[in-house]
């Protein structure tokens, strides 16, 4: 499997946790943190480029900063990408890209979520353990 494929599989996997997982907030730990730039791009052919920061420590597995967009109706979101991460303690900077299947994203007001999330391996299956995740209001706009 490419690292393209594994990262797209892992960014899937951690938006249907998401899904499934109470309402997301900020990380209480300071070393353990993920945050969304007030602007993201949307280019002529529909490609969504988010961007922000991470800081995580502690990993035994494959971390990945996934993130995912919506606009208008909050329960539909759009998967931009997974980037991998590296928690070294120090902050990094993470920028996703993708094209949703649909057209509906147009430039204007949207919320990101974005999540720092590993697959830690206990029993021979890989389980998600949250870093940390953060829900910022953007502005998309034409790139």
């Amino acid at each position: 499997m490419s690292m393209r494929s594994a990262l797209g599989t892992a960014a899937g996997a951690a938006l249907l946790l998401l899904a499934a997982a109470p309402a997301a907030t900020a990380s209480a730990d300071p070393y353990e943190t993920v945050t969304v730039d007030p602007a993201g791009s949307i280019a002529p052919d529909g490609t969504i480029t988010l961007s922000g920061t991470y800081r995580c420590l502690g990993n035994s597995g494959p971390v990945f900063v996934s993130s995912s967009v919506s606009q208008g109706d909050p329960s539909v979101r759009h998967g931009i990408g997974g980037t991998r991460a590296v928690c070294d303690g120090m902050e990094h900077g993470w920028e996703n890209s993708a094209k949703p299947s649909s057209d509906t994203l147009t430039p204007g007001p949207a919320q990101v979520e974005a999540t720092v999330m590993e697959l830690s391996s206990r029993g021979g299956l890989p389980l998600p353990r949250f870093h940390a995740t953060q829900r910022q209001d953007i502005t998309l706009t034409e790139s």
